[in-house]
């Protein structure tokens, strides 16, 4: 017996054919009458689904930031003893992401990002919130022996550091991870 797929909800269709387009041909030319079209909806939908071109740009860096948290997720799930580990190992794997992810470039481009940087920047409460919040819970998971305000503020350098990272990195991948995991580890009083 097959297990039958389900078809993805068409706000789902209409956030990825956005990023679909907007990498292949940049913001500025994504027009919500052609986002319409090529999803095969009303533009009237499109709205209904997302609001504003604003709340597409929204919509479209909180489905990225789900395609990071996996990788985070993978990276603890790869260390279940070692937090170091784990930490160097998310964080390698955020920034090797970051420079493949088409849309991330998009929008880091000279005249590329438009509405979509302030999810990124400004106005990135929501993205800081969910990554925040995944990435404690990964550490809770960890013999930390520290109080929880200090979780808390450690928790929120690191998410913080690793997007500034991802916006503009400052060197290779592997090094910067290195030296973000023996950091945290180092105020968490883990031994690296």
């Amino acid at each position: 017996m097959t297990q039958a797929t389900t078809a993805p909800s068409t706000y789902v269709r209409i956030v990825r054919a956005a990023i679909a387009l907007t990498t292949q041909d940049g913001w500025a030319a994504l027009t919500m009458t052609r986002l319409a079209d090529d999803v095969g909806v009303s533009r009237q939908t499109v709205y209904n689904e997302v609001g504003t071109k604003a709340g597409l740009a929204q919509a479209m860096v909180l489905d990225e930031l789900a395609r990071f948290l996996a990788v985070v997720d993978d990276g603890f799930a790869r260390n279940p003893e070692d937090l170091p580990g784990a930490l160097r190992a998310s964080v390698r794997g955020v920034l090797l992401t970051a420079e493949r992810n088409e849309l991330l470039r998009a929008i880091v481009s000279p005249g590329g990002g438009g509405e979509l940087l302030p999810p990124l920047t400004t106005d990135a409460g929501e993205l800081l919130d969910t990554a925040k919040t995944v990435v404690l819970e990964r550490i809770s998971a960890y013999d930390v022996n520290v109080d929880q305000r200090t979780l808390l503020a450690v928790v929120d350098m690191l998410v913080r550091t690793v997007l500034g990272h991802v916006m503009q990195p400052s060197g290779p991948p592997g090094r910067t991870a290195d030296d973000l995991a023996e950091l945290t580890a180092r105020l968490l009083h883990i031994p690296a």
